[in-house]
């Protein structure tokens, strides 16, 4: 590479001509590796995702390089380079502590006709490597920093950011492509607690199905175009039966539409999500469970209750207490120094309660019910076995709730700071609620 023959060699590339950035198929395709250090590695972990053949020319290596030789996931040839080692290769990295070395891979590589990228010098390398940032649905976002790595970090943090919250339009143009669902568990109901991977299929969803208890603020980014469906369930309300749902999940899929199904919780927590994601197999749809922030655990801690805490309960049980025969039947198997979790059991609270006394639990076990967890309106009514239902009674509790049957419900107290008196939540909770970055 000569200024003679059109080159820059300041810049590496011809004067005013853009480099051309291409996604390439490795799959077992011969990529040459020169190098065993930490750079050599991080190379390689990205050539085993990519499915290549990765050949590694080093006299010493890395552990977690030996590692994939000896699983055979590459070879390596313990050696310094020599000539003949780029034979067969698609691409090649020049990846040592030796300049002279690196040039001399890539001098090799030109007169073989084999694509060579010198990890030391982005001004020699007839090509560089991009900094990959994974979007969903089978979107790459590749970035360069034009020869400054640490550019090229902050650019692609910058980008994966914007993704994790949904703010890059990222949703399919082209017609034709094959759909899919997304079973994504939503959390308690903060749009600030469900997953970047949840955000991220917001973000490309052509259809969201949506449950009654999911962050609806969430959608609040979707485009005007994305159809939203509201299959809520309420309490001797059904907007739509689970077979009419299963049915519309299919039909939206088969027609080509991203579709999220947007769940509040866990989409296999107590969600009928396996009943969907099986509708779905049947059906040849391609379905992907996201999971989600389960309520069982999240609703008591925004309120200061902890399922567990050492010396004062070692496990717990949720269990639905859609009927109080239901919950009663396995309440009666855990000894009385596990915490009970009951989801959907407002209503059969009283016959609940008297049930676990009949069973033997002590009457003073405290009980916790928390409404709304981490959404707005939260409220927690606190009492005792003999005590809670007539306390609910009083106060109006109403679905959604989580009851916690416990002793670790007498932690919220010292959990509950003086300052956050007269607040339902402890600090720390309000701290996120209120979009401190601490």
């Amino acid at each position: 590479m000569t200024a003679a023959s059109g080159l820059d060699p300041a810049a590496g590339v011809t004067a005013g001509v853009e480099r051309l950035p291409l996604f390439l198929d490795l799959r077992q395709r011969r990529v040459a590796v020169v190098g065993g250090g930490r750079v050599a590695a991080r190379k390689l972990a990205e050539l085993t995702v990519a499915g290549a053949r990765p050949l590694v020319v080093a006299p010493t290596v890395t552990p977690a390089i030996a590692e994939l030789a000896a699983a055979g996931v590459v070879e390596w040839k313990s050696r310094r380079y020599t000539r003949g080692d780029l034979e067969g290769a698609w691409l090649a990295f020049a990846a040592t502590d030796e300049p002279a070395v690196n040039r001399q891979v890539v001098a090799d590589a030109e007169a073989d006709r084999v694509w060579a990228v010198d990890c030391s010098s982005a001004t020699e390398s007839p090509a560089w490597g991009a900094l990959r940032v994974p979007a969903g649905d089978g979107v790459t976002v590749a970035v360069s920093g034009g020869g400054d790595p640490g550019r090229g970090k902050a650019l692609a943090a910058a980008v994966e950011s914007m993704l994790d919250v949904g703010e890059l339009p990222s949703r399919r143009v082209r017609e034709g492509s094959p759909g899919r669902v997304y079973l994504v568990g939503g959390g308690p109901g903060d749009p600030e607690l469900i997953t970047v991977r949840g955000r991220r299929l917001l973000a490309v969803a052509d259809v969201v199905v949506m449950d009654r208890l999911a962050p609806w603020p969430a959608l609040a980014t979707l485009a005007a175009d994305v159809e939203v469906i509201d299959v809520g369930k309420a309490p001797g309300r059904h907007a739509m039966s689970q077979e009419q749902i299963n049915d519309l999940l299919v039909h939206r899929a088969r027609a080509g539409k991203v579709v999220v199904r947007l769940k509040g919780g866990d989409p296999f927590v107590l969600g009928r999500g396996g009943e969907e994601a099986l509708a779905c197999a049947a059906a040849g749809v391609p379905v992907t469970v996201v999971p989600g922030v389960t309520s069982a655990v999240s609703v008591p801690a925004a309120a200061g209750i902890p399922v567990t805490h050492r010396g004062v309960a070692a496990s717990f049980l949720m269990v639905s207490a859609h009927t109080a025969d239901e919950a009663l039947a396995r309440a009666r198997q855990v000894s009385s120094d596990t915490t009970l979790v009951l989801l959907m059991g407002v209503k059969t609270l009283p016959a609940v309660v008297a049930g676990l006394i009949d069973s033997g639990r002590d009457p003073a076990t405290p009980v916790a019910i928390v409404e709304r967890g981490w959404q707005p309106g939260q409220r927690t009514t606190v009492g005792d076995l003999t005590d809670i239902a007539a306390r609910a009674d009083a106060a109006g509790v109403q679905s959604p709730a989580v009851v916690v049957v416990g002793d670790v419900v007498g932690l919220r107290a010292r959990l509950l700071a003086p300052d956050a008196v007269g607040s339902d939540r402890v600090p720390v909770a309000v701290a996120a609620m209120a979009g401190d970055p601490r």
